[in-house]
């Protein structure tokens, strides 16, 4: 019998890259192990800043009480009965609510998702933006990836089929696309306009794309930015529905990070689906969100959903079909969206402790964002954009010639050198620049703004830097 081996897989698995769960993060967790079992190390635990997870341990963002009291009594309905003092009116009457509609979360529900859930997504959608919204084209699914990666599949019909990705670009898109044999069109954000998107990088993107052979399909827009936290603004958006007309392309809009705003007075969030709706734009539009973040931070609970416009029946027909294969989405996600959507409103008996949960969230968020963009500017060779939304903060570093030296006679790519260098001395896991894209000369690292203890988190930020500058020669 022939034994089996990695060159007898699917090839398009070797192409496959994932940053975020990548060298770095496999090492720091072998260093945490290590610091489990009592081995001495030069710092006294891990800081996982490589992945936007607000609710892991060292991060410990706590959940949002009326989500996990929802999530109890549909997990155990007969809690209602035996603790009544325990729970609030409101959730003992939505679990009810749901319990009626879903019955236990044990069996399998419609493949798009409970139909009473969808409605609610929709009265969301209608309440955020001002336009209709079909419950019948929107899918739920067990986080917003998993719906980015259905609908890339389903675009990709052939070798030469291309989506445009924006660099720096959140991994799972490049992922995606190398298991489905699919091209990357690579569009860059202008960085020196606290990466802004620019049209005309897109319209070179498809040029060259066309010069090469391969058909675009699709215009993948992150809003707010992962790694960046850029936010667009309106004008920019309506000339972006009017490329993708102009270039017959689908609009897939990734807008998981729509509620984490730390200045929404001057930064607000707009949707796709508004904007199309407005113009009476006829563009195939995918609106992806999730309960991953924001401020539930519910990445185990794996629930989201999408939402289809200007899609026909025959199209819809055909991603409930590919739903299908997979029976349904996780019900415990379904629930979370659920409350994602229907947060307690202000007569409810929740609604006070809800409020003062999710407010001093984004004031936690906010205020360690601006700390770490305003210390991290002071470090000598460092500029970081300083966020207006999302998780994440992308600073570019400015490395000595000999630490570049360094890097390529270790076989790394420079900014992966310092990440693993600023890894092995300080116990903070970060993810290098390279493994999201940049151009050519550049380095970056994306860090979370989960970390609590900021001053703790950027001290060591800082002196590892400047010690790594002195070591290789200074700038």
């Amino acid at each position: 019998m022939a034994p089996l081996t990695v060159d007898s897989l699917n090839p398009s698995i070797k192409k496959v890259q994932y940053a975020v769960r990548g060298e770095l993060a496999i090492k720091s967790e072998e260093y945490r192990v290590k610091l489990k079992h009592g081995e001495t190390l030069p710092f006294k635990k891990v800081i996982s800043s490589n992945i936007g997870n607000p609710q892991q341990k060292g991060l410990d963002q706590p959940p949002i009480t009326f989500t996990r009291q929802v999530a109890a009594l549909m997990e155990w309905p007969e809690l209602a009965k035996l603790a009544p003092d325990v729970f609030p009116k409101d959730v003992i009457a939505r679990a009810a609510e749901l319990y009626e509609e879903i019955g236990s979360i044990g069996a399998y529900s419609h493949s798009q998702g409970v139909p009473f859930i969808r409605e609610n997504v929709a009265k969301f959608i209608e309440q955020r933006d001002g336009y209709p919204s079909n419950p019948g084209h929107i899918f739920l699914t067990g986080g917003a990836s998993a719906g980015v990666s259905l609908l890339i599949s389903m675009l990709i019909n052939s070798p030469k089929s291309g989506i445009l990705i924006p660099i720096p670009q959140y991994p799972l898109y490049t992922a995606t696309l190398a298991q489905h044999s699919g091209v990357a069109l690579s569009y860059y954000l202008d960085e020196s306009r606290e990466w802004s998107t620019s049209i005309e990088a897109i319209e070179e993107a498809l040029a060259k794309a066309r010069q090469d052979g391969v058909e675009p399909k699709a215009l993948v827009i992150i809003n707010p930015g992962n790694p960046t936290g850029a936010l667009l603004d309106e004008a920019t958006m309506e000339k972006l529905v009017h490329l993708c007309e102009r270039h017959s392309l689908v609009l897939l809009a990734d807008e998981v990070y729509q509620i984490n705003l730390h200045h929404a007075d001057t930064h607000p969030f707009t949707s796709f689906k508004k904007i199309v709706c407005r113009l009476n734009s006829p563009v195939p539009l995918v609106s992806f969100h999730s309960i991953s973040k924001g401020v539930s931070g519910e990445c185990g609970r794996r629930g989201g959903y999408f939402e289809c416009t200007n899609f026909s029946s025959d199209i819809i027909a055909m991603i409930y079909k590919m739903v299908s294969v997979g029976l349904c989405p996780p019900l415990a996600g379904q629930i979370g969206v659920d409350s994602m959507v229907r947060p307690p409103r202000p007569n409810d008996e929740s609604y006070p402790l809800w409020k003062k949960e999710t407010d001093t969230i984004h004031a936690a968020l906010a205020q360690r964002t601006q700390v770490m963009a305003e210390r991290l500017n002071k470090l000598p060779g460092v500029s970081c954009v300083d966020s207006p939304g999302a998780l994440y903060l992308y600073p570019q570093i400015h490395l000595p010639a000999k630490a570049i030296d360094a890097a390529k006679k270790a076989g790394k790519e420079p900014d992966a050198f310092y990440a693993l260098a600023l890894l092995d001395e300080t116990g903070i896991c970060v993810v290098p620049g390279s493994g999201f894209g940049q151009k050519e000369g550049e380095y970056h690292y994306r860090l979370t703004c989960l970390c609590p203890g900021v001053e703790e988190y950027v001290g060591a930020l800082e002196r590892f830097h400047l010690g790594f500058i002195e070591k290789y020669g200074g700038l």
